[in-house]
């Protein structure tokens, strides 16, 4: 099991960025696979970005392309999602979460660990 924890969030105007980091403690962070979710009230949690173990292959949700980007930074066992031109339908709590499978999964039930969420509210 790895630990995760969030961290970067807060209130932004809408065009704004965020970078929001997910550090990680426990098992080996570079075997795993991460990827960065997001619930609005009243909705499902839905996908939004992941990286593979190496962090050559990425994968975005098509209302997040362009804007957002994922890396990884396996000497500091921290993945980190760079939020750009921010709208108010990004209002959400983040979270992120690992898989040892150590791929760019889209689907929440493929991850193993998941961290406790971090709050972004954008403003309009």
């Amino acid at each position: 099991q790895v630990q995760l924890v969030e961290s970067g969030g807060g209130l932004v105007q809408a065009g704004g960025s965020l970078r929001l980091s997910c550090a990680a403690s426990g098992r080996t962070f570079s075997n795993y696979g991460m990827g960065w979710f997001r619930q609005a009230p009243g909705k499902e949690r839905e996908f939004v970005a992941a990286i593979d173990w190496s962090g050559r292959t990425t994968s975005y949700a098509g209302s997040v392309k362009g804007r957002f980007a994922v890396s990884r930074d396996n000497a500091k066992n921290t993945v980190y999602l760079q939020m750009n031109s921010l709208k108010a339908e990004d209002t959400a709590v983040y979270y992120c979460a690992g898989n040892l499978v150590g791929a760019a999964y889209r689907s929440a039930g493929n991850y193993d660990d998941w961290g406790q969420g971090t709050q972004v509210t954008v403003s309009s």
